[in-house]
């Protein structure tokens, strides 16, 4: 090879690397709101050759507001339904909070529900799958993970008998939670006739650039009457009678009420983005009429139209918080500013009180929890961590009037890149069952003391893994 063709070649090497760094650079500048993240994606651009491209590409870049831009025009409206009539917070204080969550959800609150706390797949997974085998028209149910064992199979039966009397049978499955390249459960629906799909999918890696973007929501909905909600996956792990090498405990929710309407719309959009197909008609949404006393809001977020939205709600009630504030959460990553909130919080006189795993089974996540939450503690809030087995429930409640659940942990993975599914509440009754469930997981208290016994490597491990926190 000629001194001059290795110049030239040189040379044409360095002025692509120039214009795929200068085009990542460009893109961040004009999408990207958290400077940390903006300033990592640029510095890699420019730092790893060709490589950092490759890896914006693969991760940085956000495709799915544009693909969801498209559709939102095409979205179901939904059939004739019962409309209830509009109630404001019984607590006064709370009616800004009531303002606040129509305008970042676009939905309103729904008197009416009734609204049951089910603990871990013991209690939930026979309900649900009654449920199942009662169906007569229509059955939607998205989940991250469904495992084809011993759990999942009962619903693979369930809902594959289901489809073989008629009833019109919907399944969608995060593209890589339940299997992305073996997923036994979506296999085994497909064969026995179930239209099954898998959320952001493809065996194409062209066609995967969506590694950080997945369907974390759990949602069940037969005959658009009945609904499930919650942070239950399905699996053997949550189902603790059975003793299984793995145990997880979680909380779901059985639903009634007007509010099942928001759950089967939620359902509907996401497969319609993943499928092209909308779901509309009486089957999915029935008229409905009150069935307890509960006023509800379904609470959608994602990387799409629906970004920050739970993070914005849960923002505006810790600031909205009087006298008390709990949260519950398998993993706690917040960002600086939802710690400067519950920090301020806490300095107004708030009781504020965060309940985490003592082990989640992340230990990385463990690691940089605890680099992150020294703000906190020196505010005043009092965290506790839960002894094993592993809690995955995400609960939240403010001045034993208004609660948030579902399936958003607390940390920006959920807050900003997942696809997540909360309600928000307002039933003074229902925030002390959750407030008493949350009060009995409050065994060990961590302090300032606890922090800083920690070896300086293991402080040093810890700083270091924080800084990951985008992308944990």
């Amino acid at each position: 090879m000629s001194p001059m063709f290795e110049q030239i070649a040189a040379a044409s090497v360095a002025i692509l690397h120039l214009l795929v760094a200068a085009s990542i650079t460009a893109h961040v500048l004009l999408t990207k709101r958290d400077i940390g993240s903006s300033i990592g994606w640029i510095g890699i651009g420019w730092l790893a050759p060709f490589a950092g491209g490759l890896l914006y590409l693969v991760f940085g870049v956000n495709r799915v507001t544009r693909r969801a831009q498209r559709l939102r025009p095409r979205r179901p409206i939904g059939g004739p339904r019962h409309v209830t009539p509009r109630t404001e917070p019984e607590d006064k204080h709370l009616l800004p909070l009531e303002r606040a969550a129509l305008r970042i959800t676009q939905r309103p609150a729904e008197p009416g529900n009734r609204i049951e706390i089910l603990h871990q797949g013991d209690e939930a997974y026979p309900r649900m799958i009654e449920a199942i085998r009662a169906a007569e028209h229509t059955i939607a149910l998205s989940s991250y993970i469904f495992r084809a064992d011993q759990a999942g199979q009962g619903f693979i039966e369930a809902l594959i008998d289901a489809h073989g009397r008629g009833v019109t049978v919907r399944v969608l499955l995060d593209g890589i939670g339940s299997g992305y390249f073996h997923a036994p459960a979506a296999g085994r629906l497909r064969r026995g006739g179930v239209p099954t799909a898998q959320f952001m999918h493809s065996p194409l890696p062209w066609r995967m650039p969506f590694l950080n973007l997945r369907t974390h929501k759990k949602i069940l909905c037969v005959d658009g009457r009945i609904g499930f909600t919650g942070g239950l996956n399905i699996g053997d792990e949550n189902v603790l009678e059975r003793d299984p090498r793995v145990k997880v405990r979680d909380t779901h929710f059985a639903v009634e009420g007007p509010i099942v309407s928001q759950l089967v719309e939620a359902f509907a959009e996401d497969w319609l983005f993943a499928t092209g197909e909308a779901l509309d008609g009486g089957g999915w949404f029935p008229s409905l009429h009150p069935a307890g006393a509960v006023t509800a809001r379904v609470v959608t977020s994602g990387p799409d139209e629906d970004l920050e939205k739970i993070e914005f709600l849960a923002l505006q009630a810790i600031g909205l918080a009087d006298t008390s504030l709990s949260i519950m959460t398998p993993y706690f990553l917040p960002d600086e500013r939802m710690i400067t909130g519950l920090a301020l919080a806490a300095m107004r006189g708030v009781a504020v009180d965060i309940i985490i795993p003592a082990e989640s089974n992340h230990g990385f996540m463990d690691w940089a929890m605890r680099a992150q939450i020294g703000p906190l503690l020196a505010a005043g809030c009092r965290i506790w961590r839960n002894p094993p087995p592993f809690d995955h429930s995400k609960l939240m409640t403010i001045d034993g009037a208004w609660s948030l659940v579902g399936s958003a942990n607390w940390d920006m993975r959920s807050f900003r890149l997942n696809f997540e599914l909360n309600m928000a509440l307002s039933s003074p009754e229902f925030a002390r069952e959750i407030e008493a469930l949350m009060a009995a997981k409050r065994i060990d208290r961590l302090t300032g003391n606890d922090l800083d016994r920690r070896s300086l490597p293991v402080r040093l491990r810890d700083a270091g893994i924080r800084l990951l926190l985008p992308y944990l």
